[in-house]
């Protein structure tokens, strides 16, 4: 059975995931390369796949509920801003 992780650590690896979408080379064959594209949206579906059930637990506090949300909308940002 694998190891729960606590919603704090949950919130701090999306936003490290963000972080890595950005941080991720453009290809030599420019940023609409499929490659590139794909390993961008895959890390950040996983950084909203790590937050997406977090604010519907009942003992998630609205500062977590509230960080839930940010990290949701800074994967909507980065996504517009690396690849469009």
């Amino acid at each position: 059975m694998p190891k729960l992780i606590p919603a704090a650590e949950r919130v701090l690896r999306a936003r490290a995931l963000i972080q890595k979408a950005r941080d991720l080379p453009i290809p030599p064959e420019g940023k609409y390369d499929f490659s590139y594209i794909a390993g961008v949206k895959d890390l950040l579906r996983q950084a909203r796949d790590l937050v997406k059930f977090i604010s519907m637990t009942p003992s998630a506090s609205a500062e977590m509920k509230a960080d839930v949300r940010k990290i949701q909308e800074e994967a909507d940002l980065a996504d517009k801003e690396i690849l469009h």
